[in-house]
């Protein structure tokens, strides 16, 4: 499977990134411009409310809505976490790891917030899902630092493995290694890309996390609510973290400053991948040169269409998702009706997983398959999903059919759904419905020209137009390009561009550059 990362920024707008595997856009990637608030951020927070029948607290963290932190979002140490703040604010703990301090007990799981936190208390969050429509974010105070190979988890000791590292004697090795080298009261998650890492790279990403932790130490001691005191990797780094592997075989951006983060960051990460980073120099926009951008129209909006004429209908609300299966204008066997609807299913089936990555669907998600009556099917159609979603780096819950033929997913959400708008304004009226008359059409461009040789005393005029209009223009002996040359003595050239509505047309100077009216 050949991985391609396109990564195209726009000022003032933000980094937007696709993720292409075998040229096929699965992932795309927006990271606003400002964006204080992504996951993993950790800030100086201030309680403001307790709120005992939620068994939750609201915290300032900046935003224009107070962020939500429940008590099972609290971690077993928020004692610890709390201690190690009080002391780190009156300057009193000069240690930059938790060698010497002594953990508090782990909080009862069944507990009531207001036993733990108290109005007005500084506490350090971590930003567990972003804000989402009308709500504020989601907050966990149970901390952790991600890395490539490894996630260090302070106020513990126990280290876990990646359930997907399958092997027995591969997750023994890997966790003697950490054990050997974690410090005291840090915990550590070893991560599926760890599998046959050797101590130098574990130790390295390790280290690296800890320096964050010290420095996170350091700035909690003069920080003020509600202050970002760590930050997490931009957008672009992040997902090179979490998915970059041998088989990527180009990436490619379109900005030199992000350009040379990203170069910056694989040589520290993977030096070996360092020369499949490259700087994109193409005259048209990055994602319309690699065909993103039409994949984006494409698999965007109400209707997903399928190979063979099957289509799915994707609706949203406000609780959930729904996708419907429709085998369209597909010639069904009659013979063998409960074939072909496998058949549709299957390839249903394959399309949603990408979907769901695509869009970041997030919540429950209802499908709607194609009715089948044998359970041999329902059952191969059910693991054939799981299958396709077995690439999804979000947590997922997939439920068998049900007798109706539903599917019922749930899906990890931390980000807003990926949302873009497929349908355009019409260029030629504006939304207004009405056009310009085509009859006057001819008399505007030559008014317009006649300004601009006798008026401007442009030369080297180009005239870009619909093809259909070029073709009049230039067609016939005496055409009328040839009559502005006996007019004006000037040749005017005319370019042909499809991609231009029936009435548009636009003058440019021998340099290319536009010719404002």
């Amino acid at each position: 499977m050949v991985k391609e990362l396109i990564i195209d920024s726009v000022p003032d707008k933000g980094v937007t990134i696709a993720l292409l595997q075998d040229k096929q856009l699965v992932e795309l990637n927006r990271e606003q411009a400002g964006n204080h608030y992504a996951v993993g951020d950790i800030y100086l927070g201030r309680v403001k409310k307790i709120m005992p029948g939620l068994n939750a607290a609201f915290v300032d963290v900046g935003y224009e809505k107070d962020a939500f932190l429940h008590y099972l979002d609290l971690g077993p140490q928020v004692q610890s976490l709390i201690k190690l703040t009080r002391v780190v604010k009156n300057g009193s703990y000069q240690e930059k790891l938790l060698n010497s301090l002594k953990l508090e007990k782990d909080i009862d799981k069944a507990g009531k917030i207001s036993d733990v936190l108290s109005r007005n208390m500084l506490l350090p969050v971590q930003i567990a899902k972003e804000p989402i429509s009308t709500k504020g974010p989601r907050l966990s105070s149970d901390l952790s630092i991600a890395g490539r190979f490894v996630v260090l988890v302070p106020f513990s000791s126990s280290v876990s493995i990646s359930k997907k590292i399958k092997g027995s004697a591969e997750r023994n090795r890997l966790k003697k290694i950490v054990e050997s080298i974690k410090p005291a009261n840090f915990g550590v998650i070893i991560r599926t890309v760890s599998e046959g890492k050797g101590v130098d790279e574990l130790q390295k990403d390790l280290l690296d996390l800890i320096s964050k932790w010290e420095l996170f130490t350091k700035r909690l001691k003069t920080a003020e609510p509600p202050q970002k005191v760590l930050g997490e990797l931009d957008r672009a780094s992040t997902i090179l973290r979490d998915i970059l592997t041998d088989e990527f075989t180009h990436i490619y951006v379109n900005d030199n400053e992000i350009y040379e983060e990203v170069k910056s960051y694989i040589q520290e990460i993977s030096p070996d991948l360092e020369k499949i980073v490259k700087f994109y120099k193409g005259k048209e926009p990055i994602f319309d040169h690699f065909g993103v951008e039409k994949q984006i129209k494409a698999s965007f909006g109400k209707t997903v269409n399928l190979q063979g004429g099957a289509y799915l209908v994707v609706e949203h609300t406000e609780a959930l998702h729904v996708i419907d299966v429709n085998s369209g204008n597909r010639i069904a066997n009659k013979e063998n009706q409960e074939d072909n609807a496998l058949l549709v299913n299957k390839e249903a089936a394959k399309e949603i997983a990408r979907q769901l990555r695509l869009r970041d669907m997030g919540g429950i998600v209802v499908i709607d398959f194609i009715d089948m009556h044998k359970a041999s099917n329902r059952k191969e159609l059910y693991g054939f999903l799981k299958e396709c979603m077995a690439s999804d780096r979000a947590r997922h819950t997939i439920l068998p059919p049900s007798k109706f033929g539903l599917v019922q997913i749930t899906r990890q959400r931390v980000r807003p759904e990926m949302s873009i708008v497929t349908n355009e304004k019409c260029p030629a009226c504006d939304g207004t419905g009405e056009i310009r008359s085509s009859i006057v059409l001819l008399d505007d461009i030559e008014n317009n020209l006649s300004f601009i040789l006798q008026e401007q005393n442009e030369v080297g005029v180009t005239l870009c137009v619909h093809p259909y209009i070029a073709a009049y223009i230039k067609s016939g002996f005496i055409s009328r390009r040839m009559k502005w040359f006996l007019k004006y003595w000037k040749w005017i050239k005319v370019k042909e561009m499809s991609s231009y509505h029936l009435t548009e047309f636009h003058f440019f100077n021998s340099k290319d550059e536009e010719i404002k009216l």
